[in-house]
């Protein structure tokens, strides 16, 4: 089984993400998900592509600890963090969160804060290539 916590160059399945959130425990009544997606568009500007670059080192230790501040602060079962880095075309996955709780409410809420707090913390950077060149994006959370 492919770890919780990941930074992959290639895409990833959702279904395979879910499933082995499913299988971490059967007390698990509510799963909330969020997946980012490449746009063709940002910022009044057709993008072709999109690179994501990341501080490696850092990055994966840092959603290390995002996943295990979320499983204690909103009482999850489990939780599962892919990240892509690498070039994605508009449409392809970026991000993928899974949150895994008794009950709905915590899964959703912790889900949202992941990606929130990822996009706040974690030391991944992208760069649109668009007609008028390539521009390196202020992150926003």
């Amino acid at each position: 089984m492919k770890d919780a916590v990941r930074i992959e160059q290639d895409d990833f399945s959702q279904d395979e993400e879910i499933r082995a959130l499913q299988a971490s425990s059967k007390r698990m009544g509510g799963i909330a998900t969020f997946l980012g997606c490449a746009r063709d568009f940002s910022e009044g500007r057709a993008v072709s592509e999109i690179s994501f670059d990341a501080y490696e080192r850092m990055a994966l230790p840092e959603m290390q600890k995002l996943r295990e501040e979320a499983i204690s602060r909103f009482g999850l079962l489990e939780a599962r963090i892919v990240h892509r880095l690498g070039v994605v075309r508009a449409g392809d996955a970026i991000v993928f969160i899974a949150t895994g709780a008794e009950h709905r409410a915590p899964a959703l809420d912790a889900c949202r804060w992941l990606i929130d707090e990822l996009k706040e913390r974690v030391p991944i950077w992208k760069k649109e290539t668009t007609p008028q060149g390539e521009t390196w994006v202020t992150p926003h959370p």
